[in-house]
């Protein structure tokens, strides 16, 4: 059994390992999601960061736009250096501002600073722009300013480098990074726990398979997921023809062995008697004995030697269109005997294609056997062979002359080594039992009954096939 098990985990026809691959797809999955994720968290950290420090930025210009005030169509500005501090919290970034007219004419600030994209109005404009080197976020906020003698706009415009909202942003990401890192983790072993979930049934089913005798078949008991009924099923479908194929094998044998023993017995008499006579009349008869018994054991053996042949192919079920029609006139070709007097054979049968699903050799052998008994124990009447259709089947009936069937031995005869009472001898008593296989191995069924004036019928019924 070790050598079984190391056999079947070393085969090289084996396609990879179920594990592997949902560690595969799963791993793939959530790294893909975790990617995804952290681009999200990235993303949201640098919206984060600008609404908080534009928060900021908007409020500077406004506080300084409030601080403008016109005096005899001169501009007076009283910096408000506390919006200026707020800005100054981040040590690392610069702040720069700028007072102009509508004439884009510096009243205070930083002369130099680059014109919003767009024209100046009552709503805070924001936009980035090279400045000193590196990137600054501006806002601009123009105002209206009245005064008795006068009135006029105004602009305000504020900037602030960018490095204390990438370190916010960097920040956030850096932290999202680390929360990601722990989930993924943490998913992982879920992942391994699930897979590690998922695939016991079959290693519980590996086990259990792998302490078995080679001869124990029974059913799987195993308690699995829904997914694997099927194929525990399928499995134990599997083991149930099998072990009917191992029966059905060891049941042959034995009875195999049970038929030859008795013709063997008494061929090996018939012959140390033969050995014994001295006068040639009763070696003759000796010998004509042998013939007898040597003809009925060759016989036996073509028959079982037929039996195990269709036990093969019946549990192959290799199917295929077959036309009953030629089938039924090869078989009479080849069990009707070529030597004279031919026996009286009326055949009706159609000239038209009869189709059936099965076994072209399966069903000639069968009736063959049906026409064989026919011609050995059903008289010197004619035998009749027909070929009738159904709306769901084709029937084929073989009527001979002889002596019928008892009741009781109507289904008694289609068991292997079974014989009807007043049997003739030198049968075997396989030939209905070897037809009642093919026909229910075809999904068929077969049925004796005596004929009114004598003789017995054995009526066939195979589905058809439809086109």
């Amino acid at each position: 059994m070790p050598a079984v098990r190391a056999a079947m985990t070393t085969d090289p026809r084996t396609s990879g390992s179920i594990r592997h691959t949902l560690w595969l797809y799963l791993g793939a999955f959530l790294a893909l999601f975790a990617v995804a994720l952290l681009f999200g968290a990235r993303a949201y950290g640098q919206r984060a960061a600008n609404r908080s420090y534009d928060h900021l930025l908007v409020s500077s210009a406004l506080s300084i736009i409030d601080s403008v005030a016109l005096v005899e169509a001169q501009w007076q500005v009283d910096l408000p250096y506390a919006a200026l501090d707020l800005l100054a919290m981040a040590p690392e970034d610069r702040v720069f501002y700028r007072v102009s007219d509508a004439r884009d004419q510096t009243v205070t600030g930083y002369a130099d600073l680059p014109l919003p994209p767009h024209a100046p109005s009552d709503r805070p404009q924001l936009f980035d722009a090279l400045y000193s080197g590196e990137q600054v976020r501006f806002v601009v906020v123009s105002r209206r300013v009245s005064s008795p003698s006068a009135q006029g706009e105004v602009r305000v415009q504020v900037g602030q480098t960018r490095r204390a909202r990438e370190a916010l942003a960097q920040d956030m990401v850096t932290r999202a990074l680390l929360a990601i890192a722990v989930l993924s983790l943490l998913s992982l072993a879920l992942v391994g726990l699930g897979v590690h979930r998922a695939l016991r049934p079959l290693v519980r089913m590996e086990r259990e398979l792998a302490r078995r005798e080679p001869s124990d078949l029974k059913p799987l008991d195993a308690s699995v997921p829904r997914e694997m009924d099927k194929m525990v099923g399928a499995l134990n479908h599997f083991m149930g023809r099998l072990q009917g194929s191992n029966e059905t094998l060891r049941a042959f044998m034995a009875e195999a062995a049970h038929q030859m023993r008795t013709p063997l017995a008494a061929l090996r008499a018939q012959a140390q008697l033969a050995l014994d006579e001295e006068d040639p009349e009763d070696m003759r008869r000796s010998l004509h004995a042998i013939e007898r018994n040597a003809t009925h054991m060759s016989r036996l053996l073509n028959q079982l030697l037929s039996d195990a042949s269709v036990i093969h192919r019946a549990n192959l079920q290799r199917f295929a269109p077959v036309d009953l029609t030629e089938t039924v006139h090869q078989a009479l070709h080849e069990a009707l005997p070529q030597a004279l007097p031919a026996p009286r054979v009326q055949l009706a049968v159609s000239a038209q294609a009869a189709w059936i699903h099965g076994d072209a050799l399966l069903l000639r052998e069968a009736i063959k056997n049906l026409i064989d008994n026919a011609l050995k124990y059903g008289g010197d009447g004619t035998l009749q062979v027909a070929l009738t259709e159904e709306a769901q089947h084709w029937v084929l009936t073989i009527a001979d002359h002889g002596p019928g069937i008892a009741a009781a031995d109507a289904e008694r005869v289609f068991e292997r080594f079974a014989r009807g009472e007043g049997a003739a001898a030198g049968g075997a008593g396989l030939g209905l039992a070897i037809v009642k296989r093919v026909v229910d191995s075809h999904g068929g069924q077969i049925d004796l009954s005596n004929r009114v004036g004598g003789g017995l019928v054995a009526t066939i019924r195979l589905p058809r096939m439809h086109a």
